[in-house]
């Protein structure tokens, strides 16, 4: 059974293992915890329920197999706070410890030279910086954002698409520009503007891009990130649709959100599992995609999107069968 921790609750805990420390005086900190438990660590950027980003990785460790604990750190937007919780978890023995963000880099890149005998994992990302205990993974975004930039293209009635994107790097590029691409090969007459805010958790001003798109003219709007609620909340008020992503975000609106494009972290971290645990604490980079069944495309049945579903459906499996060029 797998015991899920939050970091923030630890403090109990950690007073309890000075004192055992203390009264022990013989036994290493790697023998306090080598039990034959396997042990993950998330620290992460936003919300553990945020709908987007965060969510999706939480979601995806808890399904894993051979995982008996659990902890997450969230909430840790600041690089600095982020930093010294990856390498607490480190220093604790954590036999996989993922930093969940790509904004912690390079710290990571630091960190993990420190703890050779330790894996890390960090995303999204490609880059392992050539050291043998990190994996990097990705999600091609681009594919589901193709899929769903074409549908939005079919359902508008105005010819204007409003995206709102954080900081144009990783996973949130690749989902704008396919999106963008997506559009414009289904339907070439339909404006799709784009805001990047140059924030992923700025709530306010992804508001504030949602209403300059819908007083531009949009009628559908979509972005990725935490900070995405922002902008679902003026969707909503607008009566406008909304297409998500990281997570399945039907529930910011039942009939507004057309469909989902929903992270399933689990086909690329569960391979990460196995070679930590036959050995192998990393070196290599992994991505998910609708292909190998890591990107899944969620529709939301409370929307009738005509024709648009069939087209999307159709454009599915004609990326999983390589046939579409998303352009990203």
């Amino acid at each position: 059974m797998q015991m899920r921790r939050n970091r923030k609750w630890m403090g109990l805990a950690a007073v309890l293992a000075v004192l055992a420390m203390l009264a022990g005086a013989c036994g290493s900190d790697e023998e306090a915890v080598d039990d034959g438990l396997f042990r993950i660590a998330v620290v992460a950027p936003s919300a553990s329920n945020d709908l987007a980003f965060t969510q999706s990785i939480v979601d995806a460790v808890h399904v894993l197999d051979g995982v008996d604990v659990i902890d997450i750190t969230d909430g840790t937007f600041i690089v600095a706070d982020a930093a010294a919780a990856v390498r607490g978890y480190a220093e604790d023995g954590y036999d996989l410890v993922i930093a969940h963000g790509s904004q912690y880099g390079g710290s990571l890149q630091e960190i993990a030279k420190d703890f050779p005998d330790t894996a890390f994992a960090w995303g999204t990302s490609s880059d392992t910086f050539g050291l043998d205990n990190v994996s990097a993974y990705t999600a091609a975004s681009d594919q589901g954002g193709y899929v769903m930039g074409a549908m939005a293209a079919v359902m508008t009635s105005s010819g204007v698409v409003g995206v709102i994107g954080p900081i144009a790097v990783g996973d949130a590029k690749l989902y704008v520009d396919g999106f963008v691409n997506g559009a414009a090969a289904q339907d070439p007459s339909v404006t799709v503007n784009v805001n990047y805010i140059e924030s992923f958790s700025d709530v306010a001003l992804a508001a504030e891009a949602a209403e300059a798109h819908i007083a531009n003219g949009a009628d559908i709007l979509t972005g990725t990130a935490q900070m995405v609620v922002g902008a679902t909340g003026v969707a909503a008020e607008n009566g406008a649709k909304w297409f998500g992503t990281q997570s399945n975000q039907t529930a910011l609106g039942e009939d507004m959100v057309v469909a989902s494009q929903v992270y399933k972290w689990e086909k690329a971290l569960q391979g990460i599992v196995n070679g930590v645990k036959n050995g192998d604490l990393g070196g290599s980079a992994h991505s998910i995609n609708l292909e190998n069944g890591g990107i899944v495309i969620e529709f939301n049945d409370g929307v009738d999107a005509g024709d648009a579903r069939a087209i999307g459906e159709g454009l599915i499996a004609d990326i999983k069968a390589r046939m579409v060029d998303t352009g990203a």
